[in-house]
């Protein structure tokens, strides 16, 4: 599968590929990518079912984990440096499981390799589906039938940003039948079978995992199974950031995971 992506930065410096979250897509990142391709070549990524990349019946982490392979590999990338957030952080950190000695470091951004209920996403879920896309007049009038699912205006505009304007209308740039049926998996754990290849049970390649202050993603109990598959991991904290951290404290993030990114292994 060709993912959708987007490259910034000098060709010539180290790679660092961001991974956006569930629902999301490479656009989230824009701001940051920009700011991270002044020191390194940035590949802003569409994983399967989201953005612009190709939809498929199949989602799960291990292919997740398999696209990003792929795509390094298409790539010819050496030594990349992975950054994932929410459900991108469990791509990166299956795929480090399953592709252990193939990068240099990894951020994963407020979640752990843990199982999450995943009732919220259900909800939002059904907001989306409420939405009748072929009839659709404008932004404001999905907007107007999400809200009777989903209270924060701020999470409204996130989701609908995956509507696309077509000549006729609007349509999903998500594969939204697909995304739903799959959310379980999504807020499925982290583990080495997940049929795919020989997986390993832990990777001590150093790894910055970021959580929000006022998110529950990451809490106390998640530290034990964080060390566990990942001995070499440091916890770093935004204390005034949500769950979409990167996006609530954009210059304490950038600052924190550059620092980690240039130290010396």
């Amino acid at each position: 599968m060709k993912l959708n992506y987007k490259e910034l930065g000098n060709p010539e410096s180290q790679p660092l590929l961001i991974l956006h979250g569930v629902f999301g897509s490479l656009d989230n990142w824009l701001t940051l990518g920009r700011q991270f391709s002044e020191t390194y070549r940035v590949f802003l990524i569409d994983q399967r079912n989201h953005g612009r990349s190709p939809h498929d019946s199949k989602m799960n982490y291990g292919v997740l984990a398999d696209d990003l392979n792929n795509f390094i590999e298409a790539h010819q990338l050496k030594n990349p440096l992975l950054i994932g957030h929410s459900m991108g952080g469990k791509v990166v950190m299956q795929y480090a499981l399953t592709y252990p000695n193939t990068f240099e470091k990894m951020a994963i951004v407020d979640i752990s390799p843990r199982k999450y209920n995943v009732s919220h996403h259900e909800a939002i879920l059904n907001g989306l589906k409420a939405i009748d896309v072929e009839n659709l007049k404008s932004r404001s009038q999905a907007d107007q039938t999400l809200a009777n699912y989903v209270d924060e205006e701020g999470v409204r505009m996130f989701l609908l940003k995956n509507l696309a304007r077509t000549k006729d209308g609007f349509e999903w740039k998500m594969n939204l039948p697909i995304l739903a049926k799959s959310i379980t998996k999504i807020g499925g754990k982290i583990t080495k079978n997940q049929d795919i290849g020989t997986a390993v049970d832990f990777n001590d390649t150093p790894a910055l995992f970021i959580n929000g202050g006022q998110s529950r993603y990451i809490q106390e109990k998640d530290v034990p199974t964080i060390t566990k598959h990942f001995p070499n991991a440091h916890i770093h904290t935004i204390h005034d950031a949500g769950h979409w951290v990167h996006a609530q404290s954009p210059k304490e993030f950038f600052d924190v995971v550059m620092k980690f990114l240039k130290e010396t292994i």
